[in-house]
């Protein structure tokens, strides 16, 4: 059986670029589409909400924020303690995996919803939650082992206004507001056609990791390797943890997903910003040249695996 569509739209935008076609997708376009997909997300997963209370998810919100904070302490014990890599690098690169991918989020959505199997609807809820904690978490253990100044107004302003919360959670509160009846008109634009545009913007994504993979030969072999090993590693630990705290497995394979995916929109301005000493080129070949592709290709299949075992 072939791969997911979306999946080879990938592909297709990764060779294009490794045989040297001048396939582009304008920057306007490419910051438009990502805007698109930001706010239906957060939209659909809004009008889901308003049909769960709140209340309820108290205990799952506090299990999903700790996995959160966890993942980025364990990826700097890793990288500093195998890999011996620099303090600076190695609490970017942490920030970047205790961060998350909306990309791949919706990737996982929709390769679980083409076989059928279901989860909570209310998942963008997390992806909005956890966009933050690793990226608190790596900034914390930089300036612990090197104190200094931090404009801190502009970091937060970054942090927690960037594009992407603010159009998750102002998506989220749309949709929890209007509810299914009232979202009824917009439908046609923020869901029918969210699957055509995420298959654009993965074209797009193919390109540019195409364009990330001189820098592995430059990075040696320990970095590509925990970028293999973390998501696998961080998808368990999402898997056993989303199914304790009372998930379906559709559920516990997203936060397993979410778990193992590397933020490469929101940790990289952040930790321009708060650590300038840190290469970003090592962050981002790791997060979107190795385990981006590793998640569409591997990993979500993989997590849903694992959540299947943990709820067996």
């Amino acid at each position: 059986m072939l791969p997911d569509p979306l999946v080879l739209f990938f592909l297709l935008g990764l060779v294009a670029r490794l045989l040297r076609s001048d396939l582009k997708v304008p920057e306007a376009l490419y910051e438009a589409l990502a805007l698109y997909l930001l706010l239906a997300i957060g939209l659909k997963g809004g009008v889901e909400l308003a049909s769960h209370p709140l209340g309820g998810l108290g205990a799952k919100i506090a299990g999903v924020l700790a996995l959160g904070f966890a993942t980025p302490v364990v990826a700097y014990a890793a990288l500093r303690g195998l890999g011996r890599l620099p303090v600076a690098d190695s609490a970017s690169i942490a920030g970047h995996y205790g961060s998350v991918s909306v990309v791949t989020f919706a990737v996982a959505t929709g390769w679980l919803a083409s076989r059928g199997v279901a989860h909570e609807p209310y998942m963008a809820l997390f992806v909005a939650l956890l966009e933050v904690p690793g990226i608190l978490v790596g900034i914390a253990i930089a300036r612990l082992h090197a104190p200094g100044r931090v404009a801190w107004g502009r970091l937060a302003h970054e942090v927690f206004l960037g594009k992407g919360i603010v159009l998750l959670i102002g998506g989220l509160a749309i949709g929890w507001a209007a509810g299914p009846a009232q979202f009824a008109p917009l439908k046609p634009l923020f869901a029918d056609l969210f699957k055509g545009v995420l298959a654009f913007f993965l074209l797009e994504m193919g390109l540019v990791v195409a364009s990330q993979l001189g820098e592995l030969r430059r990075a040696g072999l320990f970095l590509p390797a925990f970028a293999l090993a973390a998501p696998v590693a961080f998808g368990a630990a999402g898997a056993w943890a989303g199914t304790a705290l009372g998930f379906t497995p559709g559920g516990a394979a997203i936060v397993a997903t979410l778990a193992a995916s590397a933020s490469y929109i929101a940790a990289p301005t952040a930790m321009r910003i708060a650590i300038p000493e840190a290469s970003p080129a090592l962050s981002l070949t790791a997060a979107l040249g190795v385990t981006f592709p590793f998640n569409l290709f591997v990993g979500i299949p993989l997590y849903h695996r694992f959540a299947a075992a943990a709820a067996g």
